[in-house]
């Protein structure tokens, strides 16, 4: 028997699993619901939470959250009328999957300080793919369904 077969196919679904539960506390933080993310699992793996809110510069433009693997979070203003998002800000940090609040802070001292409380350029933290380098960093589901972290930090 052979148990590397379905190795690569259970670490996918841990990592969806996580990913959802993730992104999932960053819109409760935010202050939104799960149904205003959005999760792409190709390489580079994505996440996107719309919010309710707007950057006081910037009236006419829909704000969102955007994560991906290589480059963490940012912020992106999306023009009302349509058209393709455009970066506003990235966390930065340490972390490619910083806590909840961390996000939640990002977000409220950018709309109170601008698009200069973040950064302009996209910190690069990791290649794309390879996601069992990011499974044990990710929520995990505990024996009854409740979701537990798996890193100290949550």
């Amino acid at each position: 028997m052979n148990t590397l077969i379905g190795f690569g196919k259970d670490i996918e679904y841990h990592f969806a699993r996580g990913l959802r539960a993730y992104l999932s506390r960053v819109a409760r933080a935010v202050g939104v619901g799960f149904e205003s993310c959005s999760l792409d699992l190709d390489v580079p793996a994505s996440g996107y939470v719309a919010l309710d809110r707007t950057v006081p510069d910037l009236p006419g433009h829909d704000l969102a959250l955007v994560w991906d693997e290589v480059h963490g979070w940012s912020a992106v203003v999306e023009p009302a009328g349509g058209g393709a998002a455009k970066p506003l800000a990235y966390l930065g940090g340490p972390e490619v999957l910083p806590p909840p609040r961390a996000v939640a802070r990002f977000l409220e001292v950018l709309r109170a300080a601008g698009p200069g409380a973040g950064s302009f350029r996209p910190p690069v933290f990791r290649a794309a793919g390879h996601h069992e380098d990011l499974v044990d960093w990710l929520p995990a589901t505990g024996p009854e369904g409740l979701l537990r972290p798996s890193s100290p930090a949550w």
